[in-house]
């Protein structure tokens, strides 16, 4: 199919703190028109925290979409699209587990689009390491508990139906595989 849809209006619906909500009027390949929802998301970071063990910092925290707790790798949106993706998941490290290491000992590990349906949040990950301990520096919204896991654990946590979160998912599964092929 050589023909793609075509946007032909955008109406801003939403604008909010973390995501601007459009109405996009697309022309489709055969001619007709339809509305799709956009939701535009200023993107984020997150990163798999490694201790010297090699166990990994985790942090459980409620979810307000799913009216429930999950357990996830540490994460947060930039602060300003020119943000570099490593400086902020080098800031979520230390503000969200109390684990602070070097810049130079934060390295890319995947990017990914969480739902490329209708949101064009794109999330970097990075492996942290040689982690010092620190403390926590939450925002006023953040109740956050830090638990410490194997990547075996964290492996069985996901195909029980534990860890729901997809970028933690992809991120674990990701790092799992980078080791196992050292």
């Amino acid at each position: 199919m050589d023909q793609h849809p075509e946007r032909i209006g955008r109406k801003l619906i939403h604008n909010g703190a973390i995501v601007d909500i459009y109405q996009d009027r697309m022309q489709l390949p055969d001619g007709s028109e339809e509305n799709f929802d956009f939701i535009k998301h200023k993107g984020a970071a997150a990163v798999v925290p490694v201790l010297d063990d090699g166990r990994i910092v985790m942090v459980r925290q409620y979810r307000n979409a799913i009216d429930s707790y999950t357990l996830e790798i540490p994460a947060g949106g930039l602060n300003g699209a020119d943000e570099p993706t490593k400086v902020a998941a080098h800031r979520e490290l230390e503000e969200e587990t109390g684990y602070r290491a070097d810049i130079k000992d934060v390295e890319f590990l995947i990017s990914l689009y969480t739902t490329v349906a209708f949101c064009n949040e794109k999330i970097d990950i990075y492996v942290a390491s040689n982690l010092t301990k620190t403390c926590q520096h939450l925002d006023d919204d953040e109740f956050i508990d830090v638990k410490i896991f194997t990547i075996e654990e964290l492996t069985q946590k996901i195909f029980d139906g534990e860890i729901v979160d997809a970028k933690t998912i992809a991120a674990l599964l990701a790092y799992r595989t980078k080791i196992s092929s050292k």
